[in-house]
């Protein structure tokens, strides 16, 4: 999408600097392009760039997070192959199998995965599903 394409609410969320963003909208109104060219300009900067794996994107869906992961690759790819001397977009390709693109859900299972020592947690918890949620739920309620 070229800068004539965007509104003025969605020039401001990919322009925004020295901030966190939360992107919400209604489906069909652009998040995820708007998310992928704020990344891609950070991430192509001319003065400071960040690093992709620096970054932590956050989606509600697997399939979004999927869709971002995808959509971030292509518009990588067509910034290398505009500019295939660009060292930075070329490790920025690289990084991105390390790049923290994910789900709500499986970024605070990482927190606390990582951090399980200091929450006093049993390192081997696990997530139960959900009929097995309702079994336990069934029993604690018949206890």
């Amino acid at each position: 999408m070229s800068d004539n394409n965007w509104t003025k609410e969605q020039l401001a969320a990919i322009s925004a600097q020295g901030c966190n963003l939360l992107v919400a909208a209604g489906a069909g109104a652009g998040k995820t392009a708007v998310l992928v060219e704020r990344i891609i300009r950070k991430i192509t900067a001319p003065e400071n760039p960040a690093d992709l794996d620096k970054l932590l994107v956050m989606t509600f869906t697997n399939a979004a997070a999927a869709e971002m992961r995808e959509r971030i690759a292509q518009a990588i790819a067509e910034r290398l192959e505009a500019n295939p001397a660009n060292h930075n977009i070329r490790r920025q390709l690289t990084l991105l199998n390390k790049a923290n693109i994910t789900t709500i859900h499986s970024f605070c299972l990482d927190v606390i995965r990582n951090n399980f020592q200091s929450i006093d947690l049993d390192p081997g918890f696990r997530i139960s599903d959900q009929t097995e949620a309702e079994l336990l739920k069934i029993e604690v309620l018949k206890d």
